[in-house]
C-alpha cells in the first residue's frame, strides 16, 4: 500500500492463483536485472490503490513491515494486530493479510519491504527449501513474528528504509544493486535479533515435502510423482502446500532446480545439456524457458553477468 519505489512494482502484484475461499495469492514476477526487492512507504496520503479487492490477500514472497507511527490494525492469519509505534512485523509467505478499510490506517506511517530471499547473496547460493530456517529470517519463524525497535534505534531504521527507497528509485547508479542488498541484509539482521531463541515448530507436512524434493529434484520427478510418493493426490497436496507456504508444490520443485542451475552456471563451465540433465529439467530448451520465466533473462546471459 502506498507509493511504490520503482517502476516495476506491478511485477510483485501479479496474481498466481486464488484460494478456494477467494483469497488472491500474489506472486513475485521477476524482471531482468532488477533485484527482487520492493519498498513501499505507507503514509496518510496513501489512496489504497494497491489494496486488492476486499483487502484480503496472501503472497508467495516475504514482507518486513516497520511501523514508524502506529494507528489502526490489520488482520494476520485471522488475528487482529494493532499497529504500534516502532514495531516490526514479519509476514511470511502464505500468511493471509487483511485490512478492513484503508480509512483504518490513515493515521499510520509505515514501510513495507517485500523481497525474495535470493536477493541476499548468502541465501541465493543455498537451497530455497532451507530459507525458513536461516538465521537471517529468524523473525519470520518466530512465534508472533514481531519485535519492538527501541526508541533510540528508530532513526536508524528510518534512515535504512529511506536509503533503500532512494536506491531502488535510481537503479542506474554505480553499485546500486550492491547497496540495495546490503541495506536489506542490515534490516534482516536487525529484525532477526528480535526473534526469541525458540522458533515456531516446523510444519511436519511441509518438512516431509521439502525433504522429498531435496532427495529427488535432480531426477525427472514431477510434482505428481512427489505427491503420490508421500501418499497424497497431486491436487490435494498442491492446495495444502500453497496455503501453508504461499507457493505450490511445482513452484518449490522448480525453485530448487533453478537454484542448482544458478550454482552450476556460476561455479562450472558445464554446457546447458549437462546442467539440464543434472537438475531434472528434461532438456536445455525447457531449462531456458523455465529460467527466463523466473529471472527474465537467459542462462547464458546470467552466467556472463554473474
Amino acid at each position: 500500500m502506498g507509493r511504490s519505489s520503482d517502476s516495476t512494482s506491478t511485477r510483485a502484484r501479479a496474481i498466481r492463483t486464488v484460494r478456494s475461499d477467494g483469497t488472491p495469492v500474489y506472486a513475485w514476477d521477476q524482471g531482468p536485472g532488477v533485484p527482487p526487492i520492493r519498498v513501499v512507504p505507507l503514509d496518510p496520503d496513501c489512496d489504497g490503490e494497491h489494496l486488492p479487492p476486499g483487502n484480503r490477500h496472501a503472497h508467495d514472497f516475504w514482507v518486513l513491515a516497520y511501523i514508524e507511527r502506529g494507528g489502526g490494525a490489520v488482520g494476520l492469519d485471522g488475528k487482529q494486530v494493532a499497529l504500534r509505534d516502532g514495531e516490526v512485523h514479519a509476514v511470511a509467505p502464505g500468511e493471509v493479510v487483511a485490512a478492513e478499510s484503508i480509512a483504518e490506517l490513515t493515521h499510520a506511517r509505515a514501510w513495507s519491504v517485500a523481497f525474495t530471499p535470493d536477493a541476499i547473496p548468502s541465501l541465493a547460493s543455498i537451497s530455497p527449501l532451507t530459507w525458513a530456517h536461516h538465521p537471517l529470517l529468524a523473525l519470520f519463524a518466530a512465534d508472533g513474528r514481531r519485535g519492538m525497535v527501541p526508541e533510540a534505534e528508530r532513526p536508524r531504521w528510518r534512515a535504512w528504509l529511506t536509503e533503500l527507497d532512494d536506491e531502488l528509485r535510481h537503479p542506474e547508479r554505480l553499485g546500486s544493486h550492491d547497496a540495495v542488498t546490503a541495506i536489506l541484509t542490515q534490516l534482516l539482521v536487525a529484525s532477526a535479533r528480535f526473534a526469541p531463541s525458540a522458533p515456531i515448530a516446523p510444519d511436519p507436512l511441509v518438512t516431509r515435502v521439502f525433504d522429498q524434493i531435496e532427495r529427488t529434484y535432480a531426477t525427472k520427478v514431477s510434482a505428481g510423482d512427489l505427491a503420490r510418493t508421500l501418499g497424497y493426490t497431486p491436487g490435494h497436496l498442491t492446495t495444502v502446500i500453497r496455503q501453508r507456504t504461499g507457493r505450490t508444490l511445482l513452484d518449490w520443485l522448480t525453485e530448487r532446480r533453478l537454484t542448482e542451475v544458478r550454482r552450476l552456471l556460476r561455479e562450472t563451465d558445464l554446457p546447458l545439456s549437462v546442467i539440464s540433465a543434472r537438475t531434472g529439467l528434461t532438456d536445455p530448451g525447457y531449462l531456458v524457458r523455465r529460467f527466463k520465466a523466473r529471472y527474465g533473462t537467459t542462462p547464458d546471459r546470467w552466467r556472463r553477468e554473474a
